[in-house]
């Protein structure tokens, strides 16, 4: 396996295929860089290095007791680009991705990076407070914390078989395959790992990072998203960055990395010659 470790001696997992102008892609939670494969073969079909890692206690990195939070998971993503020496970087982030992309702009800045695509990502931030009416219930991201608790392979299957992909939706033809792909990331992940990490993507707050975004940023967001509602995301995180271009799929979830792949697959893909 290819990894490296990073300066507080975390081990990070990572996949590196083909050539051309780097493309780096963050996965969402609890999954892994496997969540990326359809693009990643996609993009390197067509002239592009793609590198994704596995995120710190999740997938086949090292399983930290501490640090998983968004912060480290910025600076772990920054380590890999300084030891891959990567330059004019397309970063893409899908869900938790999302804000570790944001994070990382907001902590790093972009003198690496070209461009930046947010795919169904959870900034500006997922929790509703005072100045975030919009957003969630903190009641919402305490029920994961205690099914992750009670029972977390039970929950991973709940997660995937229904909002994950919408196919709780009437009609909706379900994928045992991606049930099951979902799954088996989610149970790789280290269990405290994951759970702290809930609070991570729930709980940041993303708007001064997206207000450092100086880059062209794609916003994609599937406008039945059940796990991070467009309005309070998509929408909003492409009012923040200036002249961000926000695609919003019609009827689509929140895992459009799978159930609407190729046209995701054909928007990065012209998003990234362009």
């Amino acid at each position: 396996m290819t990894t490296f470790t990073t300066r507080d001696g975390v081990e990070i997992y990572y996949k590196d295929w083909g050539k051309g102008q780097p493309v780096v892609f963050s996965h969402g939670w609890p999954l892994s860089a496997d969540s990326w494969e359809s693009q990643m073969l996609h993009l390197a079909n067509n002239g592009f290095r793609v590198i994704a890692h596995d995120r710190r206690g999740h997938g086949r990195s090292s399983q930290p007791w501490d640090g998983n939070d968004m912060d480290h998971y910025a600076d772990d993503l920054a380590e890999l680009i300084e030891h891959l020496d990567l330059r004019d970087v397309i970063l893409v982030g899908f869900s938790t991705g999302g804000g570790e992309v944001t994070r990382y702009i907001g902590r790093h800045g972009t003198a690496r990076v070209a461009k930046a695509a947010l795919v169904s990502a959870v900034p500006p931030l997922m929790v509703k407070t005072a100045d975030n009416p919009g957003g969630l219930p903190i009641e919402v991201f305490d029920g994961i914390r205690a099914g992750s608790i009670a029972d977390r392979s039970q929950l991973y299957q709940d997660i995937a078989s229904g909002p994950f992909f919408g196919f709780n939706r009437p009609g909706a033809k379900a994928s045992q395959g991606a049930i099951d792909s979902f799954w088996r990331q989610g149970m790789q992940g280290g269990h405290k790992n994951t759970y702290d990490s809930i609070k991570a993507f729930s709980e940041t707050d993303f708007r001064d990072d997206l207000k450092k975004f100086d880059v062209p940023t794609l916003v994609v967001h599937g406008d039945d998203d059940q796990i991070v509602p467009i309005d309070a995301a998509g929408r909003a995180s492409a009012e923040i960055v200036k002249h961000a271009e926000l695609k919003v799929y019609p009827g689509a979830p929140h895992g459009i990395t799978d159930t609407h792949k190729d046209q995701l697959n054909a928007d990065l893909l012209a998003f990234a010659q362009s």
